[in-house]
């Protein structure tokens, strides 16, 4: 069993895999390096309360937006047409909304853009997303001719903070995450990176050179679990 590993992850997670890490003689260390925030504005009040009101195809990309949306809708339930990326994201979605509301998924931004593209079903989505969101989904649906309303309902907190500890390895689950890290701090050589998906890792590479390992699942307790396989084997 190894010994002496000492893993960050960069948001909170299940005290569960916390345990899990524990027994496979691996310190999971939790310091978020982000906070999100819903945007509290009638106008997007007033906006997610209309779309309710259609029979609209809706994209999230983060389950931060996800439950910014819940949260404005007061218990209305949609009949939406939705499309989504991440395993936490997906199932907060079908907690809410029904299990037969998910369309279609990706695996990330580009690949949720190829599954709303072939479906051929729609003309026009309403993207909710952060205001840091990145443009690799708009811009390929618009390139296909699909027109984007996007509506910002959370904003993206970057906590920066040095960290002085050296670590085995290091979980990133967004590009704010990983641009907030790297404002103040450099990893050994010797770190391994793990990213929740291709984003995160591209935002990685712009700062380090080290090996980056992606999640085979845009899921957080996946990427967490494959962080202590790896160190298990």
């Amino acid at each position: 069993m190894p010994a002496d590993i000492s893993i960050l992850c960069t948001r909170p997670v299940k005290p569960t895999l916390v345990d899990e890490a524990v027994e496979n003689g691996i310190q999971l260390e939790v310091i978020p390096v982000i906070d999100t925030e819903p945007i509290q504005d009638i106008d997007i009040q007033q906006e997610v309360e209309q779309t309710a009101l259609q029979y609209a195809t809706v994209v999230f990309t983060s389950m931060n937006a996800v439950e910014s949306v819940i949260t404005m809708l007061d218990h209305q339930v949609p009949e939406w047409n939705i499309y989504c990326m991440g395993n936490t994201t997906a199932q907060i979605i079908r907690e809410y909304f029904g299990e037969t509301s998910i369309a279609g998924t990706g695996l990330d931004a580009s690949d949720l853009a190829e599954a709303i593209i072939e479906s051929g079903e729609t003309e026009e989505v309403v993207f909710f997303c952060g205001d840091q969101r990145r443009d690799e989904l708009p811009g390929k649906l618009n390139h296909a001719g699909i027109t984007v309303n996007e509506v910002v309902v959370y904003r993206t907190i970057p906590l920066h903070k040095k960290i002085e500890k050296e670590y085995q390895a290091i979980l990133f689950f967004s590009p704010s995450a990983v641009d907030s890290y790297f404002k103040l701090n450099k990893a050994a050589e010797q770190t391994v990176f793990f990213a929740i998906g291709q984003t995160t890792a591209m935002a990685i590479k712009k700062y380090s050179n080290n090996k980056t390992i992606i999640a085979n699942t845009p899921g957080k307790d996946e990427l967490v679990r494959k962080a202590i396989y790896h160190f298990s084997e």
